[in-house]
């Protein structure tokens, strides 16, 4: 048992495709020295992230990667790239052993916790038993909303949502101070205000 019985092959057919371009894009970014050229393909890499979990019927996560991961982080990532170099430098190959053997190590704890998991699709495991039956029951009737994902997290949810919303703006907030937008943008208008008192004063004189 695979799991996968009863699946669509262009269903499968599109979610291999899909996670070999994610490979190829993440092996792209890891021999890349441009920063640019980094960032617009982390954004891709989200953008295809998104489209995966839409094939698999997870619009909710599809649409918070899209939006944070690829609009937010992005945006983010080219503000701070204005305050360093464009070009990474070179690293030595010691340096490039470690972090591999840890991917490749917490990558293999990841594949064989899989094991456990239930069967792609199953209707008796725990997402599609319990509070879920509840949900699809419930929600039409105590919501009136007729997307389920919607009720689930604009109200069941809703507080929770609410606590995501907060941390993502508490996260992009701490990282525009970070990056001291806002003292540049002070001293700037501090700049500003200064020439325009002293061609203000230069004026006065002038008409004296």
């Amino acid at each position: 048992m695979t799991g996968y019985e009863g699946v669509d092959l262009s269903i499968a057919l599109l979610n291999v495709t899909l996670l070999a371009i994610l490979f190829v894009v993440a092996i792209s970014m890891a021999r890349l020295r441009s920063l640019f050229a980094i960032i617009m393909l982390s954004g891709i890499y989200s953008l295809i992230s998104a489209t995966w979990f839409v094939a698999l019927d997870a619009v909710d996560v599809a649409f918070t990667e899209a939006s944070v991961g690829a609009g937010v982080s992005t945006a983010l990532f080219l503000a701070a790239m204005l305050l360093t170099t464009r070009q990474a430098k070179p690293e030595r190959g010691v340096m490039k052993v470690a972090p591999l053997l840890v991917v490749l190590v917490t990558g293999a704890i990841l594949i064989y916790a899989t094991i456990d998991l239930p069967g792609f699709g199953d209707p008796n495991s725990p997402a599609n038993t319990y509070v879920g039956i509840e949900y699809l029951a419930r929600s039409q009737s105590d919501i009136a909303v007729p997307n389920v994902v919607t009720a689930v997290l604009a109200s069941y949810r809703g507080f929770d949502t609410l606590g995501e919303t907060g941390v993502v703006f508490a996260a992009g907030l701490a990282v525009t101070l970070l990056l001291g937008f806002g003292e540049r943008a002070l001293s700037s208008a501090r700049k500003s205000g200064a020439k325009t008192s002293g061609k203000t004063k230069k004026g006065q004189q002038d008409g004296n």
